[in-house]
């Protein structure tokens, strides 16, 4: 975050709708100490300037049916980019993909996997890796706990 851009109050905006985007306006302002008009102004310049990528709601896993997640770590054999790319592409498409990371040194790449059970795990690693032949290496962590997971990107002067 280029603190050019953005001043404290667009920074404790920024945290708090980070942790409740659903907060009324009015709330919002209250807590932040500013009027109404002012935060939906602020916000609305904020989600235009890019800030703000989009606004989604968390769901439990456990309620929607996704009961296992895997961190997953590959490796490719070809690296160059367009083989990178390829991969990429093809892995994000897939609904059960949460994240993926290039990464380095190590593995290529690093993906948070979410799945009803271990036959959507293997039907995942058939459609992404073992058909890939640029797949070399694939190795799966399966969650037993998540003890915590935040989506929040720490600001600095939001508190």
């Amino acid at each position: 975050m280029k603190s050019e851009s953005t001043d404290e109050i667009d920074r404790r905006l920024l945290d708090a709708l980070q942790h409740d985007a659903s907060e009324s306006n009015q709330s919002l302002a209250e807590r932040i100490g500013i009027s109404a008009p002012t935060c939906l102004r602020r916000i609305r310049r904020l989600r235009e300037a890019g800030w703000i990528e989009r606004e989604v709601a968390i769901l439990r896993h456990d309620r929607v049916g996704a009961l296992l997640t895997a961190v997953v770590e590959l490796s490719l054999d070809r690296q160059d980019a367009a083989s990178l790319d390829a991969f990429e592409q093809r892995v994000v498409q897939d609904d059960a993909v949460q994240q993926c990371y290039r990464v380095s040194p190590g593995p290529d790449f690093v993906l948070i996997v979410a799945m009803r059970d271990m036959a959507g795990y293997q039907a995942l690693a058939q459609r992404l890796f073992t058909s890939d032949a640029n797949v070399r290496n694939v190795k799966a962590f399966f969650s037993v706990k998540r003890a915590k997971f935040e989506p929040r990107v720490p600001l600095p002067g939001a508190n």
